[in-house]
């Protein structure tokens, strides 16, 4: 039965749940988030406050783009803001206290005679993938007085439609969406692009956001512009009804929100409480192999109301779950690492987990894909779970394997030629084969050495967690390869890029042979587990020999090279954290020992750098390189200057992982997933690593075959295929230029496509270096029946497609190579048997440039 939203405790039982809670943190290191969790479930759904103070300024999407929550309090008639920094007029409530827990966020207001809290809660419960998926997080407000005296207290919250769109002037409906004890209004564009749109800089424009309560008489729920909500509460503690159903329908004007509000009558003696459920119905959640896969949560057929009852159903089974998770986890990560440590853990949880989604493959299992975040939107990609993997491996075989299994299936398929390792799956949310470097083409800026031992390590770890080779056995072909690619290619890597591709390309990489010899020890072990011993002695024996001619030949001194070829250099040898924790025992002690004494010399105010090269760091590599000596005195030393740094940057982002260790200042890279790295200092100790791991509830497995890709045929070949002859200017044309009879006869003439040497992806066929080029061309197309008509399309940057003047595909940002879009309907509409105009229109603004299109037809099977 769902329970009222205005809950009345004892107040002996608030204050022991917050003393509980404080008591989680009392001992926590100082640490000043620089954006605050507030709404983190997905790349998508995930809402940042970038202040110190909840009041202090709006809320933003992790991107940056403001996504607008809104909290009001009426505390004996006058209003306060507890959250955002509008409307400007209503004075802010003094906060008190602020505090980030593994699954929950919680800000503590007092004033006017009442404390004031609101918790953000999401149920990030690693043993249950079903909770874990769910894109639900609860926001409660829990009032009490401080002053023995009885006050009147409302509260108010609302939430803007710029959070269902990629871009605020994308039109929306509201609806209205109760179902059964609950009251829900949900919105979404008009134009449910599902999964149409991939890069970095992206928000979801395609499903539907909610907001939900229990049925009450004490709380409302409407829709309708922010003014009118905000000032009926204001000024009549009351919402007013609905807008007219024609100003919530094909709404562009960014003014409305869904609100709600709830009288909590007199505070005095009890702590009165209420809630609200905000969540995200993104219908479907990733493209994998051209196939439109489900979020996990709906794999048994869940419709949105489904998730709202069960959200409802379980909010008080989850506050004590979540509260006893976060009370244990602190607990741990304070005893393995220290205040700080669990501080910088309790930040990096929900990031790490919202910085991918689970959705369900076809036979019901689960998957999880990983978006590169703020770097260049891949999806799935090796060197950025590698680092993620620790708060995987660390909670059990389902979350282990639930990122490795797509990729594993793409690098076994007859798509991936090449002997090493893939880097990617795609760009998010699109995992239909990699993007980065030469693709699926050639071995041009690939990650042979890295990707390939990042495999190996990590299967390694599953089987030291599960205790049997098993699950190495579904992919041993691929791994026998790539442990024989590291046999000729690892020791000594030749001139490549490494995770670290921000550096460039280099050879003779240390460290990236510390990586080699580590998952060539672990492919020896895992060739033990199977029972194999012939040859487990090769390549164990094989390991050792490599370690020892490491020491040798990487030896400078009181530390160890960058390059083996470089003398007087350094840098962090985080791949060293393998030999211990997979109990390998290839490199001697005095190895760590020594690089640690040496990092000790090099730290700046605010960490180690990567290496010599730079004063930048890695946050991930930082926290992986604290805990080679398992020295405490060591750990705590590295991961406080990480501390510091989260202390003193001035850049309101997600937590970045790459900054500068001399002033604080963020690089790049925002909100990522590789912040689960920060766990791997729990992999050490093996009974904590086993009580979190044995705890999986999902026991996953059985996972489906990829889905087998679609047909493609070519209509219309582009540059990749056939280059061809375009009209083109690069001066804003006067007139419909994109529709046919436009006369282009002053434009140019040149060979597609149009951009600058050098852009990734590129086939140059006539040099375009301006800001804006526009593309005229009129073809010929056969009179028949299509399956599905698509673009085929590269673009540095954004990008609109017409076809006879109607618009037939919008894009924005870059791409690295060629890939398939869907056209709009009325765009496909617009083709017709024989001749039609193909106009374009491409913008740049930095870095490399080019533009070429053509048409496929894509057959799923």
């Amino acid at each position: 039965m769902i329970k009222v939203c205005v809950q009345y405790w004892s107040r002996l039982a608030f204050s022991i749940l917050f003393a509980l809670t404080f008591l989680t943190n009392a001992k926590a290191g100082t640490l000043r988030p620089p954006s605050v969790p507030l709404v983190a479930c997905d790349p998508y759904f995930s809402i940042w406050s970038p202040a110190d103070k909840l009041t202090d300024t709006d809320t933003t999407h992790w991107t940056g783009r403001p996504q607008h929550l809104t909290s009001l309090a009426r505390i004996d008639g006058k209003t306060f803001r507890v959250m955002g920094a509008a409307p400007a007029s209503v004075p802010a409530l003094p906060q008190s206290n602020l505090q980030v827990l593994p699954t929950r966020t919680i800000y503590i207001f007092e004033g006017q005679g009442i404390r004031l809290s609101l918790t953000f809660m999401t149920a990030d419960l690693p043993d249950d993938v079903d909770l874990l998926s769910r894109p639900v997080t609860y926001l409660t407000w829990q009032a009490e007085s401080t002053d023995g005296q009885e006050h009147k207290v409302s509260v108010y919250f609302d939430a803007s439609s710029e959070i269902a769109v990629n871009q605020p002037q994308q039109a929306v409906n509201f609806q209205n969406a109760d179902t059964g004890g609950i009251k829900a209004w949900s919105v979404g564009t008009v134009e449910q692009p599902v999964l149409q749109k991939k890069g970095d800089d992206v928000r979801i424009d395609w499903g539907y956001f909610y907001v939900a309560a229990p049925k009450d008489k004490r709380s409302e729920l409407t829709a309708n512009t922010a003014d009118i909500v905000r000032n009926g509460f204001i000024n009549d503690d009351r919402l007013p009804p609905p807008a007219d159903t024609s100003s919530l329908q094909h709404n562009n004007r960014n003014d409305s929100v869904i609100a709600f509000m709830a009288n909590l009558g007199a505070v005095k003696e009890k702590t009165v409480s209420c809630h609200l459920i905000l969540a995200y119905d993104d219908l479907y959640s990733i493209q994998y192999m051209k196939h439109n896969l489900r979020p996990y949560w709906r794999r048994n057929g869940w419709e949105a109301a489904d998730l709202l009852k069960a959200a409802a159903r379980d909010y008080s089974s989850l506050q004590e779950r979540c509260a006893a998770f976060d009370d244990e986890f602190m607990g741990d990560l304070r005893e393995a690492g220290g205040d700080d440590y669990a501080a910088l853990g309790a930040l990096a949880y929900r990031q790490c987990f919202a910085a991918g989604k689970f959705v369900a493959d076809a036979n019901g299992q689960p998957m999880f894909f990983c978006k590169e975040n703020h770097s260049n939107g891949c999806i799935s990609t090796s060197d950025v779970f590698y680092p993620m993997s620790p708060q995987f491996l660390l909670f059990g075989p389902t979350l282990a394997k639930s990122f490795i299994v797509p990729f594993m299936n793409y690098a076994a398929s007859d798509r991936w030629k090449f002997p090493f390792a893939p880097h990617d799956l795609g760009t998010y949310p699109q995992a239909n084969g990699q993007v980065y470097g030469g693709g699926e083409v050639s071995a041009t800026d690939q990650m042979p050495v890295e990707e390939s031992g990042n495999l190996l390590l990590l299967f390694c770890a599953v089987a030291e967690m599960e205790g049997n080779a098993g699950f190495a056995d579904l992919y041993w072909k691929q791994l026998q390869e790539w442990a024989s690619y590291l046999k000729k290619k690892g020791f000594d890597p030749e001139n490549q890029l490494c995770t670290d591709d921000f550096a460039g390309h280099l050879a003779h990489n240390v460290n990236l042979s510390v990586k080699t010899i580590c998952a060539l020890g672990a492919y020896a072990k895992l060739c033990e587990m199977r029972g194999d011993s012939v040859e487990a002695a090769e390549y164990s024996q094989l390991a050792r020999d490599f370690a020892q001619r490491w020491v040798k030949e990487a030896d400078d001194g009181d530390h160890f090279r960058l390059a083996f070829d470089r003398s007087g250099t350094w840098s962090q040898k985080y791949n060293l954290v393998w030999d211990r924790i997979l109990g390998l025992n290839l490199f001697p002690d005095e190895v760590a020992q020594k690089e640690m004494s040496y990092y000790k010399k090099m730290e700046n105010p605010y960490g180690l750098p990567l290496d010599y090269r730079q004063t930048y760091t890695k946050l991930d590599w930082t926290c992986w390189t604290a805990t080679l000596t398992q020295n405490r005195a060591d750990f705590e030393d590295l991961v406080s200057h990480v501390v510091a740094f989260l202390n003193a940057t001035p850049d309101r982002t997600p937590m970045s992982d790459w900054y500068q260790t001399k002033t604080a200042e963020r690089v790049g890279f925002d909100a990522r997933p590789v912040v689960g790295g920060v766990f791997i200092q729990m992999l050490y100790d093996k009974p904590v690593w086993q009580k979190y791991a044995s705890r999986d509830q999902t026991k996953a497995a059985n996972w489906a075959a990829m889905p087998e890709p679609p047909k493609v045929t070519v209509i219309l070949p582009a540059a990749d295929r056939q280059p061809a002859i375009w009209s083109y200017t690069t001066a804003r044309p006067i007139g419909n230029w994109m529709k046919p009879g436009f006369d282009d006869s002053s434009w140019g003439r040149g060979k597609s496509g149009f951009g600058t040497p050098g852009t990734p992806g590129s086939v140059i066929g006539t040099l375009w270096n301006t800001d804006d080029i526009w593309l005229r061309r009129e073809i010929d197309l056969s009179p028949v029946t299509y399956d599905d008509l698509e673009g085929w399309l590269h673009h540095d940057e954004d990008a609109e497609v017409y076809i006879n003047g109607v618009l037939a595909l919008k894009t924005s940002g870059f791409i690295v190579n060629y890939d398939a879009f869907p056209l709009t309907a009325a765009g496909k509409a617009a083709l017709k048997p024989g001749k039609n105009v193909i106009a374009i229109h491409c913008h740049q603004t930095t870095g490399g440039q080019y533009v070429d299109f053509g048409l496929i037809d894509v057959q799923t099977n």
